[in-house]
C-alpha cells in the first residue's frame, strides 16, 4: 500500500475539526485537494473512513478504529523530526574521543570544558588510554575519534594532522641542565634518560639521526605513562622528554622544561576517524572546533 504522510496527516486533520474546510485551513492546502487526499486513501484502503450527508461529517465506525493508531504515526513520525532537528542544532547528542593519558589530564579536559560551554546539551565522553589503542578504540566504533601521535594506520582508518611540536627536556629546577635556556642533544649524553614504552623511544633515536650516537641508550629506562616518568623525575632518577603542552603537569610535578635543538625533533598528532563511517553532528562540530582550537594555537 503507498499510503502518504500528506493522506494520514489529511484523515487526522478532518478527525480532529469534523469539517474539510477547517482541515484545509489547518493544513494550509485547498479544500479541493484535501478532499482528493481522503479519497486516494480511502481507494488504497479499500475502506470508507467518513460518513458523510449533507448536514454533518463524522467518522465511520473503521475511520474511529484506526484514528488512534494513525494519531500515534504522525506523533511518533513528529518526534522523530524534533530530534534530527535538536542532533542538527546541537542541542542534543553524544562524542566520543579516544586519547593518550597525557593528552587525557593535559590539553583536552580545558578543550572540552570550552566546547561544552557553546553547546551544553552534547554530552561529551573521554576514553583515555594507551598511545598504542587509540585507532584500536576507533577502528572498533567504541569512539568517533582519536586524538594522538601519528602512528602507521591501517586501511580503514583516515588520519588527518593536527598540530606538531618540539621535544622538552624536563628535570629537577636543581639539576645542572635546569639552569642552561636551551640544549642540544648532547648535553643529555650520560643522562638516565626515563622515556615511554612502545614506539616513543625508537622513532625519538630515529628522528634525533646522529645526534643520538652519543646517548646512552642501555640507560634508557621505559615506563607506559608520562606521570610515572614525572614521579621518577622528581626523585631523582633521571630526565624525560616530552611535549610542551604538558606544562602544567609538569609544574605540578615541582619541575623544569627546557628545549632541546640540533635538530629539533618534533612530534605531530593527528586525528583519526573510521573509514566510511559518517560522522553525527555533534562528533562533525567536535571536530571541526579541535581543528580550529589546535591547528591555530599549536602550529607546526
Amino acid at each position: 500500500m503507498n499510503v502518504t504522510l500528506r493522506q494520514l496527516s489529511a484523515f487526522v486533520a478532518v478527525a480532529d475539526t469534523g469539517s474539510f474546510t477547517l482541515a484545509a485551513e489547518r493544513l494550509f492546502i485547498t479544500q479541493s485537494a484535501l478532499s482528493g487526499l481522503i479519497k486516494e486513501l480511502e481507494s488504497i484502503l479499500g475502506l470508507r473512513l467518513f460518513d458523510r450527508s449533507t448536514r454533518r461529517l463524522r467518522l465511520s465506525d473503521t475511520g474511529r478504529e484506526l484514528y488512534p493508531q494513525i494519531e500515534k504515526i504522525l506523533n511518533d513520525l513528529g518526534g522523530v523530526i524534533s530530534e534530527v532537528g535538536n542532533l542538527k542544532a546541537l542541542q542534543r547528542g553524544s562524542v566520543r574521543v579516544a586519547v593518550p593519558q597525557l593528552l587525557a589530564c593535559t590539553l583536552l579536559p580545558d578543550l572540552m570544558a570550552e566546547f561544552r560551554e557553546q553547546h551544553p546539551g552534547v554530552q561529551l565522553r573521554l576514553v583515555d588510554c594507551a598511545v598504542e589503542s587509540v585507532m584500536a578504540r576507533v577502528f572498533s566504533g567504541e569512539v568517533d575519534m582519536g586524538l594522538g601521535p601519528e602512528r602507521d594506520a591501517n586501511s580503514d582508518i583516515d588520519a588527518e594532522q593536527l598540530f606538531c611540536l618540539p621535544f622538552m627536556a624536563v628535570m629537577p629546577p636543581g639539576h645542572a641542565l635546569a639552569s642552561r635556556g636551551d640544549l642540544q642533544w648532547p648535553d643529555l649524553s650520560g643522562q638516565s634518560l626515563i622515556t615511554l614504552q612502545g614506539q616513543f623511544t625508537e622513532l625519538l633515536v630515529t628522528d634525533m639521526g646522529e645526534a643520538a650516537r652519543n646517548l646512552h641508550k642501555e640507560a634508557f629506562m621505559q615506563v607506559t605513562f608520562m606521570t610515572t616518568a614525572l614521579a621518577l623525575v622528581r626523585a631523582g632518577l633521571g630526565i624525560t622528554l616530552c611535549m610542551p603542552y604538558a606544562r602544567s603537569l609538569v609544574e605540578q610535578f615541582g619541575l623544569v622544561m627546557r628545549p632541546v635543538g640540533d635538530p629539533v625533533v618534533e612530534r605531530s598528532f593527528w586525528i583519526f576517524t573510521r573509514r566510511g563511517r559518517a560522522p553525527t553532528p555533534a562528533a562533525q562540530e567536535f571536530r571541526r572546533f579541535l581543528e580550529a582550537r589546535l591547528k591555530n594555537s599549536l602550529l607546526c
